[in-house]
């Protein structure tokens, strides 16, 4: 028997208020001194999914942390479903919001991280209800009606009174993406969801971001998994040195990218892969 789509457990996506989900417009950041994220300027349409790539330190985490206002922005401006996120204007200007409004904010963006992230202290079926009753003001009964529907959908139904502590990577980081859910967001972030995962585990994981993408989901991934961004991605994004240096669907970033410095990172990602030291794969394409 086929299995009922994931998102109605939530009771499907949010009613749509726009075309464009995210509009960051030339956005800077830094910590210190040091520049992280140079004027860089991204949209993403409703339904789609867009994976982040780049060396380590090129800032694809700091991006992602500024879409949710987890890091403040010094230049530019993000918005969410038309709403600015974390700064407000006044006389022209931007200033940084009040807490409660940038929580308000946040109530339409989920936010899967590398370390899951999950409190300790509570069940995978508390973890997922505290958000929605806390935040959003959900009924108990309701909450927890839509945490099971979700922990049914991911495979986790007899896991709802375990601990964090008593699951495997793969199965947390599952309980992870059912907590984001659970607040019904119109956006869904993953920030190298996972890199903390034995290989093993990965599997499980991205099958339910599949998953997600097929539904509709709006998504923005920061990933290393070139295989789910290959079948996943609507749009893959490159970045290098704080910069956005290459966007493209992935036909066309895999087998034809159009600058040297997607080349030379995609050749040595295979080079990884296949087990050839550095500097030594005859030819100059990947």
């Amino acid at each position: 028997m086929t299995s009922p789509p994931l998102l109605s457990a939530i009771g499907g996506l949010p009613a749509d208020t726009g075309e464009t989900v995210v509009e960051a417009t030339d956005v800077h950041k830094s910590f210190g001194r040091l520049p992280v994220l140079k004027g860089v300027s991204l949209a993403v349409r409703r339904g789609e999914v867009v994976v982040i790539v780049g060396a380590s330190g090129s800032g694809k985490t700091t991006l992602i942390r500024c879409l949710n206002h987890l890091e403040k922005i010094e230049h530019g401006r993000i918005l969410v479903n038309g709403h600015l996120i974390g700064y407000r204007e006044r006389n022209g200007k931007l200033v940084e919001d009040r807490e409660r409004n940038i929580a308000r904010q946040r109530q339409e963006i989920g936010m899967v991280f590398q370390r899951f992230n999950l409190f300790p202290h509570l069940t995978a079926l508390g973890n997922i209800i505290e958000a929605p009753i806390q935040v959003r003001g959900q009924p108990k009964a309701e909450a927890v009606a839509t945490a099971r529907a979700l922990l049914q959908r991911i495979g986790l139904a007899d896991k709802e009174s375990a601990y964090p502590a008593q699951l495997s990577g793969g199965q947390q980081q599952r309980v992870a993406i059912a907590r984001a859910l659970a607040m019904r967001p119109a956006l869904m972030l993953f920030d190298e969801p996972t890199s903390a995962l034995d290989p093993e585990m990965i599997g499980e994981v991205l099958e339910v971001m599949r998953e997600l993408a097929r539904e509709g989901m709006t998504m923005v991934v920061v990933s290393h998994e070139m295989g789910f961004a290959r079948e996943v991605a609507d749009r893959i994004v490159m970045m290098d040195d704080g910069r956005i240096v290459e966007e493209a669907p992935p036909a066309q970033f895999f087998n034809a990218p159009a600058q040297e410095r997607t080349r030379a990172f995609l050749a040595r990602i295979i080079d990884a892969r296949e087990g050839i030291p550095k500097g030594q794969r005859k030819g100059n394409g990947p």
